[in-house]
């Protein structure tokens, strides 16, 4: 049986079979969701705020929790949308803002302009680029010499994951 699912800030509601996750709604709303891990529960950018009906869903597996622990926008209310299974009506999911960033050449493309929203890092979700912030070289640089956009490296020098 069909269960509903509102998306805020976006206010549109859409229907999902019972035990589906909440990935498959963003998706089916075209919402650009990068799935960085491929749906493993390992990045950030599926990373939802349940704002209510959080007792609706699967509860959050080991996997998903180690994970919401190193994204740094991470509150009670958060999950990963590919883990997140929903059971019963009444799920309301607001969507972080800003925009994850797949690779370093996402960001270099984007130098002289300035950043029209929150770019962020695709496993702990810090952001890279403020909202506002123009995108110079030295910004680049900055962010290559603190930053790994590989999931296996960042993982590997995560002793908490």
């Amino acid at each position: 049986m069909a269960k509903i699912v509102r998306l805020e800030p976006i206010a549109q509601e859409t229907s999902i079979e019972t035990n589906g996750n909440l990935l498959s709604v963003l998706i089916n709303k075209d919402l650009d969701v990068l799935k960085e891990c491929g749906g493993r529960g390992m990045c950030a950018t599926c990373h939802v705020y349940v704002r209510e009906g959080m007792q609706s869903l699967s509860p959050i597996n080991r996997r998903e929790q180690r994970t919401l622990e190193v994204i740094t926008t991470c509150k009670t209310n958060s999950r990963l949308a590919c883990q997140a299974r929903v059971l019963q009506d009444g799920v309301i999911v607001e969507l972080p803002p800003g925009m994850y960033i797949n690779s370093i050449k996402d960001i270099e493309a984007l130098i002289g302009r300035r950043a029209e929203q929150d770019l962020l890092h695709p496993i702990t979700g810090q952001v890279l680029v403020e909202a506002g912030k123009l995108i110079t070289r030295s910004t680049m640089k900055q962010i290559e010499d603190t930053t790994s956009f590989k999931m296996g490296e960042f993982f590997a020098q995560s002793t908490d994951v």
